[in-house]
């Protein structure tokens, strides 16, 4: 027997997987680390905190499934994108990692956009954005405010790169990070040398990985020490994952031309495979062969979904019974009586790529209750979701079918109303875990065990349930709709973007 570790790295913790050849988990482990925030929407986590959780949880999911570790063939894992660190030439970090969420960046990436490189186009058609949570925009803020720390760093990369060059010793980035993040292209000559020379800080490209592997690639193998750590063999193959949502796809089984995912978490993301380049307003993207070889990714997302009910349930105290919530608004008509939600309670990623919009209520009175609130909370978010899927419409990109994945897919009500908003089917696969069942196929595909991506998804993902559209639903919601895209521009000049 042969086994595949599987480990994503997110945001509160680490979790290991293994896996067999079918795609099913035999065991697990989660290991939780620790985020510091502090003023100026700054977050950032020790890059140690990393590996002590990946190897706890290594050696725990090993344990749990029982295994012998002898057998372990791979290993390919997924983690936050655009979680920058700095290291120092022996690969311990200088400073705690500026994570993903950190956006202290924001006028280095406006200085990022004013270079005006060509390269820039790939995201709304040259209109932007380039994003305060991206790498250049983080690597030219260390240059600009910690210069000590940048000068020193030997190497600028990623939470994933970072795992990769404790475990094999190479100094290596993904392709998927690097075409998604950092304007790096595999069909124009690679990183992106006109936005560096623009800002002066043409040192940087020296600093980053000078390899970049694709996902599915073997980097190398353990080294002994790392081997010793994780109580594995030096043999395992370190095979590229990438960026945790994008990864997903994988583990979603959306692969070919014209599929559509859905990622749900705190955050809602769209990604859709394409056999040719679209760039459009917009959309972000897209992006070619960052997990597919000769496909491209076009890409939409939503900042607050997930962390919009988290908050209602931090406004009423904590006691939200949320298996009760979606029992009483499943008994509520669409439109929750009157009420819209404007998703936007930490600004609009796309279509509008506008940080400062903001989030509204709209329509109270006196006989709503918690769970028309709640209701009106998931419609928003799906009419967000449509919102996004119509500028893919109107660049050229059409899906029949979205496949859903994270932790949304725990709520019926909440993928009936996405059916119902986005006037297509929603598929969820068996297993929801999408990143790791993802890293699993990569790391089989890796070891030699399939011929390409696509054979390992037939081998290891499943599909799983289907959720049809009421077609008296979408039509009501198409009404609603028109009402919840009105408001964006409506309340544009009212609401201050303070706080």
């Amino acid at each position: 027997m042969a086994y595949y570790l599987a480990a994503d790295g997110g945001t509160e913790s680490l979790r290991a997987r293994v896996f067999d050849l079918t795609g099913t988990c035999l065991g697990q482990s989660a290991i939780p680390y620790d985020t510091r925030f502090s003023p100026g929407a700054r977050a950032e986590q020790n890059p140690e905190d990393w590996w002590q959780a990946l190897v706890k949880a290594t050696r725990g999911a090993i344990a749990a499934a029982g295994v012998d570790a002898s057998q372990v063939e791979a290993m390919a894992y997924a983690t936050t994108s655009c979680t920058v660190v700095a290291l120092d030439a022996s690969g311990r970090a200088l400073r705690p990692a500026i994570i993903w969420m950190d956006v202290r960046a924001n006028a280095e990436a406006d200085a990022v956009l004013a270079t005006g490189d060509a390269r820039l186009a790939i995201n709304g058609a040259g209109r932007g954005p380039v994003s305060a949570e991206w790498m250049i925009p983080k690597a030219l803020w260390l240059k600009r405010h910690e210069p000590q720390v940048y000068h020193a760093a030997h190497t600028i990369c990623e939470y994933q790169d970072f795992l990769t060059l404790r475990l094999t010793g190479e100094r290596c980035a993904s392709l998927d990070n690097a075409g998604l993040r950092w304007h790096y292209s595999s069909r124009e000559g690679g990183w992106a040398r006109g936005i560096l020379a623009g800002l002066g800080m043409e040192e940087l490209e020296s600093k980053w990985p000078a390899r970049v592997v694709a996902p599915g690639q073997v980097v190398g193998t353990l080294t002994i020490s790392a081997a010793a750590e994780l109580g594995l063999p030096v043999s395992v193959k370190i095979v590229q994952g990438g960026a945790d949502a994008l990864i997903g796809l994988i583990g979603l089984g959306v692969a070919q031309p014209g599929q559509l995912a859905l990622i749900t978490g705190s955050s809602h993301l769209q990604f859709g495979v394409t056999d040719a380049p679209i760039h459009a307003p917009g959309v972000w993207g897209a992006y070619p062969d960052i997990v597919y070889p000769d496909r491209w990714i076009v890409e939409g997302g939503q900042t607050s979904t997930g962390s919009i009910i988290n908050w209602l349930r931090r406004w009423t105290g904590g006691t939200m019974d949320l298996a009760r919530m979606n029992e009483l608004a499943a008994a509520l008509p669409p439109g929750a009586d009157g009420l819209i939600v404007q998703d936007h309670f930490q600004g609009n990623r796309t279509p509008y790529t506008d940080p400062l919009s903001r989030g509204a209520i709209v329509g109270l009175t006196l006989a709503h209750e918690p769970q028309h609130v709640f209701r009106a909370v998931m419609e928003g978010i799906g009419f967000g979701t449509r919102a996004i899927l119509d500028a893919f419409r109107a660049g050229g990109y059409d899906s029949t079918e979205m496949t859903v994945g994270g932790g949304a897919t725990a709520s019926r009500l909440w993928m009936q109303i996405h059916a119902d908003t986005s006037g297509m089917p929603v598929r969820i696969p068996e297993s929801p875990d999408a990143p790791s069942v993802g890293s699993a196929v990569l790391a089989a595909h890796g070891a030699g065990r399939f011929a390409s991506i696509d054979e390992g998804i037939s081998a290891m993902v499943r599909r799983g349930t289907t959720i049809d559209p009421d077609p008296i639903a979408v039509a009501q919601y198409d009404e609603i709709y028109v009402r919840y895209r009105a408001l964006y521009p409506a309340l544009k000049g009212v609401l201050s973007p303070a706080g």
